[in-house]
């Protein structure tokens, strides 16, 4: 029975990714256009479709998901828009990246393959290691 439901989990693991993947990202694009001062510039389809370099098709397939699960609003043949949960979703997909980062530097692995790791770790790392990670951090 433990390794059905570690399987399963993997399984739920690898739904979400695409999900937190891409809140991240129309956060990571919002908050870089307000960086840049330019808080009229919006995220649009073709700025995820570039990012993630698959077509619009996919990218419009994903959103819509994303829209039906409530983490964007998606205004047709304009702009796409995080909610408040996507927000929070973003933010802590963001923080769980961030520690995972952090935590690989620290053992010795460079700022860049720790970037690209941490990647595909951050979305199946469990609470619990997430919270022995911080620890260590903090220790």
């Amino acid at each position: 029975m433990g390794t059905r439901n570690a399987w399963e989990k993997t399984r739920q693991d690898h739904a979400k990714e695409s999900a937190e993947d891409y809140v991240e990202a129309i956060y990571r694009l919002e908050s870089q256009a307000r960086d840049a001062g330019d808080d009229r510039r919006q995220v649009r389809l073709t700025d995820l479709a570039d990012q993630f370099q698959v077509s619009a098709p996919t990218v419009s397939k994903l959103l819509a998901r994303l829209e039906s699960e409530g983490l964007v609003s998606v205004q047709p043949r304009s702009h796409i828009e995080l909610t408040e949960e996507g927000l929070r979703v973003a933010e802590q997909s963001l923080r769980r990246h961030q520690i995972v980062v952090d935590f690989l530097e620290k053992l010795g692995v460079s700022a860049h393959q720790a970037e690209l790791d941490a990647e595909g770790i951050e979305h199946h790392v469990s609470q619990e290691t997430l919270v022995a990670m911080q620890r260590f951090l903090e220790s």
